[in-house]
């Protein structure tokens, strides 16, 4: 904190605070992260700071995290090169033992060793632990990318009756035991659903939803159902934009109470979302 900051101001900002801490406490926070919030390393420690301190108010965090970048380095690495159709990589039998490696691994006992550090009590488990998410090819032509069928939310519930922070990596399995890349986007949705959680967070890599794709001056900070169809024919929703928000009406139809689209990039973005009236990025909600 600066240190031209006073006591005192710093003991308004606690009391600004408490109502919102009030409203969360014991509630139930999704968090899908990812981006370059992930990549960038002091981003990712003060996003592991943020999540321990709402864990320390009695907010019960739960992270979904993704890693399509770090899975792009590890095929590199080993020779592999990625193909995408329509955004989605194509994911052969080799590709997803390196996504299994890199997500349910490497990333995911990363995050949770950053927030075990900061003071917290995270416990990692990827969507195959307790058959969390169950999952079917979501086309041939994609090979081993997921359509979830099913979220077996109690390995999540039980981590959370324990006062863990679950940190879930995007892998799915069927009842074969064979193993899919699940979008993350779609994993959180669905999870948060599962937990009727009172907060979804989407982590990205622009302010919200923009009126004006290349101006962050003209966000929209509050969409409904309704609204989201309409600016979608307008054309306003477009491009990569569309399968976040899609996400953001599932999660809403799955019983979360409201989900908010914001930039990762923006330091404490997750504190000023929950704990500000202004908030951050853009909430999605029920008519």
């Amino acid at each position: 904190m600066d240190k031209h900051f006073s006591n005192m101001q710093r003991a308004e900002v606690l009391v600004q605070a408490l109502p919102y801490i009030k409203r969360y406490n014991g509630e139930i926070v999704v968090i899908k992260y990812g981006g370059n919030a992930m990549i960038n390393q002091n981003l990712k420690e003060q996003v592991m700071e943020d999540i321990v301190l709402l864990w320390l108010t009695g907010v019960k965090v739960v992270l979904v995290h993704g890693g399509g970048p770090e899975i792009s380095d590890m095929m590199q690495k080993l020779g592999k090169k990625s193909e995408f159709v329509d955004g989605l990589r194509v994911t052969d039998k080799e590709t997803v033992d390196i996504a299994q490696m890199v997500l349910a691994g490497k990333i995911n006992k990363s995050l949770v060793n950053y927030l075990n550090v900061n003071g917290g009590r995270a416990m990692g488990i990827s969507g195959i632990d307790g058959s969390l998410i169950e999952a079917s090819v979501k086309n041939q032509k994609l090979g081993f990318v997921g359509k979830i069928e099913k979220v077996n939310i109690g390995p999540v519930e039980d981590l959370l009756e324990k006062g863990y922070i679950p940190v879930v990596s995007t892998i799915g399995c069927d009842k074969e035991g064979n193993v899919y890349n699940i979008n993350a986007d779609t994993a959180a949705a669905f999870i948060a659903g599962a937990l009727n959680a009172k907060r979804l967070i989407m982590m990205t890599d622009i302010a919200g939803v923009l009126k004006d794709k290349d101006d962050p001056s003209t966000l929209i900070p509050d969409i409904t159902v309704s609204q989201a169809k309409e600016l979608y024919e307008s054309g306003v929703i477009s491009g990569g934009m569309i399968p976040k928000v899609d996400c953001c009406v599932e999660a809403i139809n799955k019983g979360v109470k409201k989900v908010i689209i914001m930039d990762g990039r923006v330091p404490h973005s997750i504190l000023m979302e929950l704990f500000t009236d202004e908030g951050a990025g853009t909430m999605v909600h029920g008519d």
